[in-house]
């Protein structure tokens, strides 16, 4: 004789609400612990930058590992940008606005072409920041000297930001390129395209969504161990004559 059927495990929920599909950006969302760390404060002895003695010291504080990534993934890439253009690229300049909740970081190294990609039918630059799943560092056959090689990078940035804007500037072609995202990158507005004669540049405005970290403000914590990053990417750049600036 057949068992009798199982008692339903979900409460007698429809096929419909049991089985889901998200958006990459709605996953990216739902689950953060995937792609950023944890939204959750955690609290540990940490290197930070004193601002008031001008030391790193080691202390004890609380921070959002998943605010910290999206911090750290632009500055990686301003960072990276450093292996790209060696011979020209000799600044990089990081602003952490606590009181407005506003970071940028600026580099002077090689700016991304303002052209139009004929596949995707997007400029460049918007493709780079607001699109998932695109990079310039998916070739396997090239040595890896840079960070990220999934597609994700600073996307995560302009997913976890209120608004995030992006300025660059393309000597070859003598065009500057602006940008501006909001709303976790679900909407953007057409770039802004004008003529330009200086150097290449390229500089990344975010305002992170606080209130999806937990938080109200940029704290003292947080930004310490911002800084403290700055600091590490100014020691790994000396090297290479590349001067970093904070605030």
């Amino acid at each position: 004789m057949a068992s009798p059927p199982s008692a339903p495990r979900h409460g007698g929920k429809s096929v419909e609400q049991i089985y889901k599909k998200m958006t990459q950006i709605e996953h990216i969302l739902a689950r953060p612990d995937t792609y950023v760390g944890s939204l959750e404060h955690q609290t540990e002895r940490m290197w930070v930058w004193d601002a008031e003695t001008g030391h790193i010291v080691q202390k004890q504080i609380t921070f959002c590992p998943g605010l910290y990534k999206i911090f750290d993934e632009i500055l990686v890439n301003a960072a990276d940008n450093l292996q790209r253009d060696p011979k020209h690229m000799n600044t990089i300049k990081v602003d952490i606005d606590a009181e407005n909740g506003f970071i940028k970081v600026y580099n002077n190294g090689k700016g991304l072409p303002i052209q139009v990609h004929k596949e995707h039918h997007v400029y460049v630059p918007e493709l780079v920041f607001g699109h998932l799943l695109t990079s310039d560092n998916y070739d396997d056959n090239e040595k890896k000297v840079t960070g990220g090689r999934n597609g994700y990078g600073a996307k995560l940035t302009n997913i976890f930001s209120k608004k995030f804007v992006i300025t660059t500037a393309d000597h070859v072609r003598k065009k500057l390129y602006k940008q501006q995202f909001e709303k976790s990158m679900q909407k953007k507005k057409d770039p802004v395209i004008t003529d330009h004669d200086k150097e290449d540049f390229t500089c990344v405005q975010f305002w992170p969504d606080l209130e999806k970290f937990g938080m109200t403000h940029l704290d003292a914590d947080i930004v310490s161990l911002m800084s403290k990053r700055v600091i590490d990417v100014a020691g790994t750049s000396a090297s290479k004559k590349c001067k970093v600036y904070l605030n």
